[in-house]
């Protein structure tokens, strides 16, 4: 049996965007990423494309998720050689497959990201550790069409969240009301083990009001979007100037942004 030191100690060493909006947050920077997020985004990127650019930001996402936040535990791994050779199985570690997780569909725009990120969980862990929740809710808008809130529609809860991971795939982190539903409708259901929002793009204010507000959220995002900021703040390290950094238009869409994501994934852009 093969005991390498390499694989006994195995660790994952993260890299990301430097930002000073602290350690909650995580933003990638990954040119494959960035580039398959940029088609996403493009004016002429239609179905089917957008669901299957979906799928490969969603998965990459998830294997992020997994390597960054989820435990590991030493087993031993059997290879087709064994019956051969004693040194044809060794001792390494391994993702935990009891690691349990819920992800939660906020239908609409995170309906496909959640069912992307729950195909991927079960693939990885023990499928009877992983469920899928569903929050079906809408952005409430007042006269001038800002975002004020969201309307909830109904929730189908599959059980409590003690010791999971409780994964929120809300493709855009615009506003922060999305997040504040979902974990509304969380509270009181157990202690998991993290709560992660995982986007493809966030603002400075999405992430100055969640951080504030929830410092037990993890925050994962391949794209922070600050583009109505002034040049001089773009020139800096994000969050150096924080209070100046801005993303949203006057009706809460990001920019540069997707676009109204939710409806183009929905064909029912207007």
């Amino acid at each position: 049996m093969v005991n390498d030191i390499n694989y006994l100690e195995l660790r994952h060493r993260p890299a990301g965007l430097e930002h000073k909006y602290g350690k909650q947050v995580h933003i990638t920077s990954d040119p494959y990423l960035f580039t398959t997020l940029a088609k996403l985004c493009e004016p002429g990127t239609a179905q089917p494309l957008i669901n299957q650019l979906l799928d490969k930001l969603y998965r990459d996402l998830v294997k992020t998720v997994i390597n960054n936040e989820f435990p590991l535990v030493q087993t031993l791994l059997e290879t087709r050689m064994a019956a051969l050779h004693p040194e044809g199985k060794f001792e390494g570690k391994v993702i935990d497959p009891n690691t349990k997780v819920a992800c939660v569909n906020l239908a609409r725009a995170g309906t496909f990201p959640s069912q992307i990120c729950f195909d991927a969980f079960n693939y990885m862990l023990h499928p009877a550790g992983v469920r899928q929740d569903h929050i079906l809710m809408n952005r409430k808008i007042d006269g001038n069409e800002k975002v004020i809130g969201t309307d909830l529609g109904g929730v189908k809860i599959g059980g409590d969240i003690n010791d999971r991971f409780v994964i929120i795939p809300d493709p855009m982190g615009a506003t922060g009301s999305t997040i504040d539903t979902a974990m509304a409708v969380y509270a009181g259901r157990g202690t998991p083990k993290r709560f992660i929002a995982m986007h493809l793009i966030v603002t400075p204010e999405y992430l100055a009001r969640v951080t504030k507000k929830y410092p037990e959220l993890t925050i994962y995002a391949i794209r922070l979007d600050r583009g109505l900021s002034d040049p001089a703040v773009l020139k800096t390290v994000p969050g150096t100037h924080w209070d100046k950094e801005k993303g949203l238009n006057q009706k809460c869409y990001i920019v540069p942004g997707g676009g109204g994501l939710g409806e183009v994934i929905n064909n029912a852009y207007v």
